[in-house]
C-alpha cells in the first residue's frame, strides 16, 4: 500500500496540487516567465529571480513592503530635516552685550549694565552710548537706545537742568521737535536766561529749517552769555565746548 504523500510546509497528509490545510503547492511548479521547473516551496525562479506564483512572497505583499520602506525612508528624511531646520532657526535670547547693528565691523561694543545703576547713573550710562553711537553715525543703535535713555528719563525721582537738556537732545536726535521745544521751555521757567534752553530751542529751528526761530534763539543766547557765564554754573563747564560751538554759530549769524 502506497503510502499517502504529505504537505511539505506543514507536515499534514495532502493529495492533489495543493495542501487542504495550508495551501501550500504540492506539486512541482513552473516559473511564469521562462516556464523552468521550481521545488514546491520556492519563493523565487533559480533561473530569473521572478517571484514564484504560489510562493510566500506575491506582487501584492511585494508592493506592500516596497511602500513601507518608501514610507520610513520619508520619516527619517523628515525627522533629519526638522533637527537641521529647528537647530538653525531656534530662538535666541536677545544679548544687551551685543554691538549695535552700525553695519558689518561696528566697534560698538557691550551695552552698559545698569542692573545695579541708580536711576541717573542709567540714565546718564545710557544717554552716553546714544552720544557715542550718534557720532559713528551708527543709526540703528540710535534707534535701538533712545527708547531706553527716554525710559530712563521718565524714571528719575529728581531732575535737574542738565538732565533735562540730555533729554533735550535726545528728543532732537529723534526729531521730536515738541517734545525738545517743550524740555526748553521747562528748563527757562525754572532758570530763566539759562543758555541750554536757547541753545535747544536753536537746534530745534535749526533742524527744522525754521531760520526766524533759529536767529531769534541766536539773539537770546548772545543776550544772556555773559550774565550766565558769569554764573560759573557747573552744567556750563561740562558741557563748555558745546555752549562755545553754539556761540560760534549765534555770532556768525
Amino acid at each position: 500500500m502506497t503510502a499517502s504523500p504529505t504537505c511539505p510546509a506543514c507536515g499534514t497528509e495532502a493529495s492533489g496540487s495543493f495542501c487542504s490545510s495550508c495551501g501550500a503547492r504540492l506539486g512541482p511548479a513552473k516559473c511564469g516567465r521562462c516556464q523552468a521547473d521550481l521545488s514546491p516551496q520556492a519563493r523565487f525562479c533559480h533561473r530569473c529571480g521572478t517571484p514564484a506564483a504560489g510562493g510566500a512572497i506575491g506582487p501584492a505583499r511585494e508592493r506592500s513592503a516596497w511602500v513601507f520602506a518608501a514610507a520610513m525612508c520619508v520619516v527619517l528624511v523628515g525627522a533629519i530635516g526638522y533637527k537641521v531646520t529647528g537647530e538653525a532657526s531656534a530662538p535666541v535670547a536677545p544679548d544687551m552685550a551685543n554691538p549695535g547693528a552700525g553695519g558689518i565691523g561696528s566697534s560698538a561694543g557691550p551695552a552698559p549694565d545698569i542692573s545695579q545703576l541708580t536711576p541717573r547713573e542709567r540714565f546718564d550710562r545710557l544717554f552716553n552710548r546714544v552720544m557715542t553711537a550718534a557720532e559713528r553715525g551708527d543709526t540703528l543703535e540710535v534707534e535701538r537706545f533712545i527708547p531706553m535713555a527716554i525710559g530712563a528719563y521718565q524714571q528719575l525721582d529728581a531732575v535737574d537742568i542738565d538732565a533735562r537738556y540730555h533729554a533735550a537732545v535726545l528728543r532732537l536726535e529723534i526729531g521730536d521737535f515738541p517734545g525738545a521745544q517743550a524740555l526748553a521751555d521747562t528748563i527757562l521757567t525754572e532758570s530763566p536766561g539759562h543758555l541750554f534752553g536757547y541753545i535747544i530751542r536753536g537746534s530745534a529751528a535749526e533742524s527744522r529749517n525754521d531760520a526766524a526761530g533759529r536767529a531769534q534763539a541766536a539773539r537770546d543766547f548772545l543776550g544772556h552769555y555773559d550774565a550766565e557765564m558769569a554764573a560759573n554754573r557747573v552744567e556750563y563747564q561740562e558741557h563748555r565746548q558745546m555752549v562755545d560751538e553754539f556761540k560760534q554759530r549765534a555770532e556768525s549769524r
